[in-house]
Order: structure tokens, then sequence, then C-alpha cells
């Protein structure tokens, strides 16, 4: 079960970040693709399918963030927050070009600080 879950985890975090690359690509160009129904409906999925696992994986393991026991899981989130967050700034929220490529390559840079705590557990920020 957990290594099932894990390595759905692991597909949805790539196709989170791929899908963001796309849409920042699209939208880079003015392409009209980014109204595809695909690429508006895809990525709320996908999320939502990362969001599940990462919470299924916190419960069979028992790493829970803002506790003792796993100070490396509440940075981890504290990556994955600001992950979101400049994804969000980047694709919508940037008011010029240069403002939204700086969030992309920042949320990708959070996402592989996400994956080094993960991969290692060892706390960067609060432990």
């Amino acid at each position: 079960m957990y290594e099932g879950l894990k390595h759905f985890h692991m597909l949805t975090i790539a196709l989170s970040a791929l899908l963001l690359t796309v849409r920042y690509v699209l939208m880079m160009r003015d392409s009209a693709l980014l109204q595809h129904k695909f690429l508006k409906v895809t990525p709320h999925v996908v999320d939502t399918f990362l969001l599940l696992s990462g919470i299924g994986l916190i419960s069979i393991t028992g790493f829970i963030p803002f506790t003792a026991a796993a100070p490396w899981m509440t940075d981890k989130l504290t990556c994955v927050l600001a992950y979101i967050a400049l994804g969000l700034f980047a694709l919508k929220l940037g008011r010029t070009k240069l403002m939204r490529t700086l969030a992309f390559f920042g949320a990708l840079g959070w996402l592989a600080i996400a994956g080094k705590i993960a991969v290692t557990k060892v706390p960067m920020f609060f432990g």
C-alpha cells in the first residue's frame, strides 16, 4: 500500500510540474491553447490527487507536520505552499512577463527544495 501510494504521489508531483511548465510556456507565447478545456481542468484534478495522496502518506507513515516527530515535514509543507503561491503568481497574478518568469523559476526552485527535504528527511528551516 505504502509503495504504491508513494509512487502515485511522485507521479502527481511530476505531472503538476509538467503542467505548470506547459502552461507557463503557452502563457509566455500568448497561445490560444492556454484556453483549452484540458489545460483549465487537468491541473486542478492532478493537484487534488497530489494533495490527497500526500494526506494518505501522512496517515500511513505518521509523519505529521508541525510536530517534533517530523520537523522536516513542516519544511516540506512550507516549500509546497511557496510552490503553489509562486505558481499562481507566475500564471495569473504577475503583472509583467519578467515577474512571471521569476515566479515560475522560483516555484520550480521551491519544488526542488521540497524534493530534497522529502528524500533526506533533514529539515532546512524549522528543525
